[in-house]
Parts: structure tokens; sequence; C-alpha cells
């Protein structure tokens, strides 16, 4: 009987292959995102006349939705054993949105577009644990890394696009135009990106929260207290909005961050696969608190700036390292589902977050939700001192002899 030559196998002798043109397809779909992120705020306060309160709330309740997604397309993509579609339909869900987001009138329309958007990240859990299944130990950080550094950069070129056209197209034009990368991004997964079929779905008998690694679980109330001070960006640009003199300037403040994010992700990603994940998950953390002590005492333009690199520090360790840490703490049938799982309980974090720090930004003042921040930084830290890791040195040893 003849077999089907493995894709699988031939993703493993060529991981890089697969790596890139997942990496190709986020810069796409990241350009796309971020010709908008930099002045979504301000669309949203002085176009459509939303307060922070509401910003919040819009902020949040797309990321919660979503998350929920994330781990019903982690949980599907291991019953079915089929990857590519939730990747590629993420993609056309983010195109849409944003054309949405062009004809909206109010902030109400706003809200089922920016969930939506948020429903693009579906592909998340998915494209996430093929490029797990590719990777090793040695090199898994590594290759999402990569990923996050494709990310950022295609956020540095939409920023730029936005500074350029912003004055010239006007809002709504500028959406309209940001939603052709994303579906381009989606044609190159549909095209290149050959679907695996070697899991038997049959093995696949349901996944519970038993099925979960007691690490993992600790890890995943460490991560979950943090996202619930990590509030939206929003609130930082609008913070920072009074150091300059007119809108056009904002999106630079986005642009130090997220520039400082594509240039430190692969370095980042490199430092967790030779010292371990928690030691740059502790980097990560301590970048976020020193963002909230910045603003809390310092006030003027180069500390803000300080501020922005300080962001962009702690999103270049932040995403890649922990995905490579849930993934070696999962198992590997229950890979896409435990990663949909991590994913949505962060994300759920998401509403309360950026509404929280809406409400105590409106009724307490400016610097609450930094302060608020501070201290469940401090908690997830001390939680995340507790969780043990997979030792790095024994596979990094069997890795060169091989």
């Amino acid at each position: 009987m003849n077999h089907k030559p493995s894709t699988q196998s031939e993703d493993r002798r060529n991981p890089k292959k697969t790596v890139w043109i997942f990496a190709i397809a986020s810069f796409l779909n990241d350009f796309g995102s971020d010709i908008i992120y930099p002045v979504w705020p301000i669309f949203l306060t002085t176009v459509l006349g939303a307060n922070m309160a509401i910003v919040g709330l819009i902020d949040g309740i797309g990321d919660a939705v979503v998350s929920i997604m994330k781990a019903v397309s982690g949980y599907w993509s291991d019953r079915i054993a089929k990857r590519k579609v939730f990747i590629w339909s993420g993609y056309i869900f983010g195109a849409v949105s944003r054309i949405g987001y062009a004809l909206s009138t109010t902030w109400h329309h706003i809200i089922p577009f920016r969930i939506l958007d948020r429903s693009g990240k579906i592909r998340s859990a998915p494209r996430d644990a093929m490029i797990a299944d590719v990777s090793t130990q040695s090199n898994r950080a590594l290759h999402f890394g990569v990923i996050r550094m494709m990310d950022n950069l295609g956020a540095v070129f939409g920023i730029i696009t936005c500074i350029l056209l912003i004055d010239t197209l006007g809002y709504r034009k500028l959406f309209m135009f940001a939603a052709i990368p994303s579906v381009i991004g989606a044609i190159i997964i549909m095209m290149y990106i050959k679907e695996h079929n070697e899991t038997d779905n049959r093995l696949f008998k349901g996944f519970t929260f038993k099925d979960l690694d007691a690490n993992f679980k600790l890890f995943t109330v460490s991560s979950a207290l943090f996202a619930l001070g990590a509030f939206s960006y929003s609130f930082l640009l609008i913070y920072a909005k009074k150091y300059v003199s007119s809108v056009q300037f904002i999106p630079i403040f986005y642009l130090i961050f997220t520039a400082v994010a594509s240039i430190s992700s692969i370095p980042m990603g490199k430092l967790a696969d030779m010292m371990g994940r928690k030691f740059v998950l502790f980097i990560s953390f301590a970048c976020w608190a020193l963002v909230s002590i910045i603003i809390i005492f310092f006030d003027s333009l180069a500390a803000m700036i300080m501020m922005f690199v300080c962001y962009g520090l702690h999103k270049g360790a932040l995403e890649p390292v922990q995905k490579a840490f849930v993934a070696e703490l999962s198992q590997d049938r229950y890979r896409a589902s435990s990663m949909g799982t991590f994913q949505m309980i962060i994300g759920l974090c998401a509403l309360p977050s950026s509404l929280i720090a809406g409400i105590l930004w409106e009724g307490m003042s400016k610097y609450a939700p930094f302060y608020f921040s501070l201290i469940l930084t401090a908690l997830s830290i001390g939680l995340l001192l507790l969780v043990k890791e997979k030792q790095l040195a024994e596979h990094s040893r069997q890795s060169s002899e091989r």
C-alpha cells in the first residue's frame, strides 16, 4: 500500500521555511492593523465621541470575546486535526473589520467590528501549535521570536504609512486601505502552507482542566494576574498626547515601542533559549513596571520616550517567551487546546483590565490605573517564582550531539 509523503516530516526537516511563511503573513497582517492602531484611540475619542471608560470597554470587550474563540479554535483544531483554515480565515476577519471601522459613524457601530477584528485571533492557537510542532526546545522561543519580530516590523511599516497618509486620506480612507495587506496574507497561507494530517483525531478524547500540568496552571494564574493590570496601549497614547502639538505626531510614540519590540524579539527569544523562560519573563514584567513608574514619577517628553522604549522591551520579551513556555508545559496531543485555553484566560482579563483602568482614570485620577498595575505585577512575579520550567541544558547538549 502506497502512503502519501508526510508533510509534517518535511516541515521538521525544513522548519525555517514554515516559520518564515507564517512570518511574512504576520508581517502583512500587522502592517494593515498598525496603519489603524496608532490613531485608534484618537479616532474613538475625537471622531466618534467616546470617553475613556468607553475606550476601555471597546478595547477590552473585543479581546475578551475573541479569547473564548481562541480556546474554541484551539480545541477544534485538535479535534478535527486541522490548522490552516483557522489561520487564513483569521486574516480575512481582520480585513473585513477594517472596512467596518471606515463605515462606522458612532462608537456603538464600532463594537461588532471590534469583536470581528479581534476574532481574527482564531488563527493564533492553531498557528502557534504548528510552529511548536516543527520546533525543538532549543529553538522554539527563537522561532516565536521570529514571528514576533515580523509582527512588529509590519507594525513599524504600518505606523510610518499612517504618519505619511493620515492627513492626505483621513481616517476612513486610511482604514479601507488597511484591509488590503491582510487579504494578501490570507492568500499566502492558502497557497504555501501545506496541511499535514499525521495526527489521528480518534486519539483526541476531549480536553478538560485535569489534562493541564500543575505548572501550566500556576503559570496561567500568574499570567492572568499580570494581564489584569496590563491595560490597553490606548491609555499610554492618550496620556502622551499632551506632549505633542498635533495628532500626526501621536503615531511616533507608537512607532518607538513597536520598533523596539521588533528589534528585541529575536534577542529575547535567544536569551530565553539559553537562560530559561522565567528569566526573560522577569525582564518583561520589570519593563512593564518601569512603564508605570515613569508615568507616575516623571513628567517630560524625554520620560515619555523612555517609557515607550520600556514598553517595547516588555512586548518584545513577553509574547514569544510566553508561547514557548506554554507549549512546553502542554501535552503534545492537547497543544493547540492548551495554548488556546491559556490565550482565552489571558484575553478574558483584557475586558476588566481596560475597563477598570478606564473607570479608575475617570473616577479617581489618570495615575490610579498605573498604581493598580504595579500591585498586580508584583503579585505575578511572586507566583512566577513558584513555576518550575524544564531544564534547557540537557536538551541543548543532546541537540549539539545530534
